[in-house]
This record gives structure tokens, sequence and C-alpha cells, in this order.
């Protein structure tokens, strides 16, 4: 897949991110109590009923949210340290792209994830249009972002991590708004990304073939284990319940 030319600083070793005996809470709810992960594996994928806990998995992972019990490691060193030593190491695509996107057109929301390596405005944006057109899109570069439909923006933030190039990529419900052709374009891209990407979804067939997959429940880790086990698990326990409420 080609690339804007700062590619070649992409990060190719899969990080190690852990989780070590964290307890979050949100109010009266507990979200995780004493969970504990290793992820070092270049796929992970994240499945479970809504209000799992997989969005909150991610939140912390990304420093957005802070445990009241626990650590968070990147590469054995304290997320935030870590990131504060190297900017940039992990970057999280929202469920909902409305509430990742800044900037009014496409070309200046790309360029926004080249601005921390001191680049000036003017070759941020000539290297976000590098990147459009090289997927033949150069005539989204100046378009309002407000003016895509929801799949294009979902596009747009794909983007924004992609030329920002941080070491792992969280994606957090990534095929939601995406037609078949985006769903299949994305699937592709994952499969060719140098960095470690964990990808939580419910179109299991998107994460069946990951070598590791995670599936929560209720903020416990219910099973982990190799895809095409994990998913059909969680499957025939969807239709145990089904076939219980009936």
């Amino acid at each position: 897949m080609p690339e804007p030319d700062r590619t070649a600083q992409t990060h190719h070793a899969t990080a190690r991110l852990s989780v070590e005996g964290v307890r979050l809470q949100r109010g009266t709810t507990t979200v995780f109590d004493g969970l504990d992960l290793r992820l070092d594996e270049p796929r992970i994928g994240l499945i479970g009923d809504n209000g799992a806990g997989k969005t909150s998995l991610f939140r912390l992972l990304c420093g957005l949210d802070m445990p009241q019990r626990g650590r968070v490691l990147l590469d054995g060193i304290e997320l935030h340290a870590a990131r504060a030593q190297r900017p940039g190491q992990v970057g999280l695509m929202f469920q909902n792209p409305d509430d990742q996107i800044i900037f009014p057109t496409v070309e200046e929301e790309l360029a926004l994830g080249l601005r921390p390596l001191g680049l000036s405005k003017r070759d941020a944006i000539a290297q976000a249009r590098t990147l459009l057109a090289q997927r033949d899109l150069a005539e989204w570069a100046p378009r309002a972002v407000a003016g895509l439909s929801q799949g294009q923006r979902q596009q747009v933030c794909w983007l924004s991590l992609l030329i920002a190039a941080p070491r792992v990529l969280l994606l957090d419900e990534p095929f939601a708004s995406l037609d078949l052709p985006g769903q299949a374009r994305l699937a592709r891209d994952i499969a060719a990304a140098p960095q470690q990407v964990l990808v939580s979804t419910h179109v299991l067939d998107h994460v069946r073939s990951f070598g590791r997959v995670l599936w929560l429940e209720r903020g416990r880790l219910r099973a982990d284990g190799p895809g095409h086990e994990v998913c059909a698990a969680y499957e025939a326990d969807v239709a145990r319940r089904l076939q219980a409420s009936d």
C-alpha cells in the first residue's frame, strides 16, 4: 500500500502493551477489577456484547482513561511516561468519526497527524495531498468534512491514523459505517499495515482469521485464543442465550 515519504519512519517492531491488575471505576460502575493482559501479537481482535468493556480498554491503552489501580505499560514503561518520551506511539480510531475529526477540510485533518513531527503546515498538507492522490482520492483534499457521508468520514479517520503512523493502531468498530467495498479496502489496509493493530468489532469475519482474539464479558476476559475458536465460541454463546430467551 503506497504511503507518503515519511512512512520509512514507521516502527515495524510489534509494541508490547500490557495491563497489570487494572481497576477502572466510573461513578458507581466498576468497568474492570484486576484485569491482566499482555498484548504483543501483531493482530489482535476484541469482541463481546455492548457494554463488555471494549471501548474502555482502548481508552486505557491510549491514555485517555487512567485506572484507579494497576498499571498500563508500553514496552515495560508506564504508558504516560512512554508517551512523554516519544509522543504519538498509540493511536485510537473512535467509533464515531465526529468524536475524532477536528478540522473543517480533509487535507487539514490529515495534516494534523504530521504537525507533531515539526513539519510546517504547508509541508504537512502537501503530504496529506500525496496520500490522498495515491489512493485515488485527490479530489477529497479541499472538501469540507461536514459534506462527507458517515462512511467517508470514517475513511478520513483511518487515513489520519495512517499518515500519523503510530506504532499501535486501536480501531474501535471501524467497519460499522462502511459499505462492502469500504470494508474490503479497510481489511486490506489492516492486513498490510506494518504496525500492531487491535480491532474491536461486532463483524466477526474481520477478526476470525487473527491469531489472537479476546472475548470480553462484563469487564472480564471470557476467552483468549485463536480467532476462529474464540469467534465460534462467542457465536455459540449468543445462540444459546437467544434460545433460552424464546
